[in-house]
């Protein structure tokens, strides 16, 4: 049986500067082999301690129970507030609430019903784009990063990735994506404030021309709206919506901080989950066959085709849990605590991670193994409704989990129906987090016609 790659851990004890260099290079790869066994861990130095947190109650607390005790650490914004500015990725308290209560009506259930025929044309189109790879060895990665672009820029703004600002965005985005971790080192291990940041010019100066292009975007679709041609889609409906508490809308400035995110998580974490689902497919050719039958319910654009794809959702989420897309997250306490013996004094650093709660060696059956099949046993169940958070969970769970798991299931089917993806020898690919957790070297396939 091929087992998904899986990077190796650090040794158990390093000094923080050697921590720091394996970091800044990876920060799965940075941990160690502990982390997939221990219900809690803590990282201490001279200046502050951080808490890595698995156990499911824990992370229940932090996310669910008491999440206003437990806000977004602001260091986070460290690495990504040069692109996101001020988005509801980084916000709290009131301001976050009320960035939620105007985005939240645009994602809702009969909102995605809406925005179904984008996804579909968008799945049509990554399918005529490989038409010309046919038969050759292809960086999927890349592909997977088209189709995602595509579905957000005709859900967002009804245009297609050829539209030129839609090009230059998704452009500037290859280069920023793989210049810039998810996490700045400050945002996992808090550094003093006199220590040098991991900031790289290059990055400062993509990130900006990116918010240029997408101002450009966001400034013709606001004179649409003030004209009353703007079509229909998610932007619009963001751009509209009033806050039923403040009876404020975004400006401009606001909303190209918050297209910022929506490209980052509907982009960036779309492809990286697609593209190690088709690895997953490639190697794990009996699943791969399963997919491809029922893919042949794919005839016309209609929404109740998605209650059909049921070994495709359970693929895709299992492809979740083995890589999911944003593999850390970090909130800080407010207040003391107390968590498993040890005091936790605020101020202090809560790690919860995806990464490592989706591999918990005292949770999940065989959880470095691919078994799609495991969301129908008892274990499978209960992990999910306890360990299993690809979109976070609670308050701040992801506004666009549910159109995720529409996209990433329609488009995987609809490859899959025409094409076969099949291991290439000796290219195994390295998980390693930059923006997402993505290959070192990339995910080769060799894609061939059904």
């Amino acid at each position: 049986m091929t087992r998904p790659p899986k990077p190796e851990s650090r040794p158990d004890r390093v000094s923080l500067w050697r921590y720091a260099r394996l970091f800044r290079a990876d920060i799965l790869s940075a941990q160690p082999a502990r982390l997939y066994r221990a219900w809690m861990a803590e990282f201490r130095t001279p200046f502050f301690r951080s808490y890595l947190m698995n156990q499911p109650e824990l992370v229940r607390t932090v996310l669910k129970d008491r999440p206003d005790d437990f806000p977004k650490s602001d260091r986070i914004g460290e690495g990504l507030r040069p692109l996101l500015g001020n988005s509801v990725f980084l916000t709290n308290g009131e301001t976050w609430k009320r960035q939620r209560r105007i985005i939240d009506p645009a994602f809702e259930g009969g909102r995605l019903r809406e925005t179904f025929p984008a996804m579909w044309h968008a799945a049509e189109a990554a399918t005529m784009r490989l038409a010309p790879q046919a038969g050759r060895v292809v960086e999927i990665e890349a592909e997977t990063s088209h189709a995602a672009a595509d579905v957000i820029f005709r859900t967002l703004f009804s245009i297609p990735i050829e539209h030129h600002l839609a090009r230059e965005v998704f452009e500037e985005f290859r280069a920023y994506q793989r210049s810039q971790p998810l996490l700045n080192l400050a945002a996992f291990v808090p550094l003093p404030r006199w220590m040098p940041r991991f900031f790289r010019r290059r990055t400062r100066a993509s990130a900006a021309r990116i918010r240029r292009l997408i101002a450009t975007l966001t400034r013709e679709r606001m004179t649409e709206i003030e004209a009353g041609t703007a079509p229909d889609d998610l932007a619009t409906k963001i751009m509209t919506n009033v806050d039923p508490v403040s009876g404020a809308r975004f400006d401009t400035d606001e909303m190209v901080d918050q297209v910022a995110i929506f490209f980052l998580a509907g982009h960036e974490t779309s492809a990286s989950a697609l593209a190690w689902t088709l690895y997953l497919m490639a190697t794990h050719p009996e699943w791969q066959d399963r997919v491809a039958e029922e893919a042949q319910v794919l005839q016309a654009c209609d929404f109740a085709v998605m209650s059909k794809l049921r070994v495709s959702r359970d693929v895709f989420r299992e492809a979740l849990r083995l890589y999911p897309p944003v593999p850390m997250m970090v909130r800080e306490s407010t207040c003391p605590e107390h968590f498993r013996e040890r005091a936790v004094a605020p101020g202090a650093q809560l790690v919860i991670s995806p990464w490592h709660l989706h591999r918990h060696e005292r949770l999940w059956d065989d959880p470095d193994g691919f078994d799609p099949a495991r969301w129908a046993t008892e274990n499978g169940q209960k992990c999910q409704r306890d360990a299993y958070i690809p979109f976070s969970a609670g308050a701040r769970v992801c506004t666009g989990a549910g159109f995720a798991m529409i996209e990433g299931p329609l488009i995987l089917s609809r490859l899959l129906r025409d094409y076969r993806v099949e291991a290439v020898p000796g290219r195994v690919p390295v998980p390693v987090a930059h923006l997402t957790v993505r290959s070192e070297s990339g995910i080769w396939l060799r894609l061939t016609r059904r």
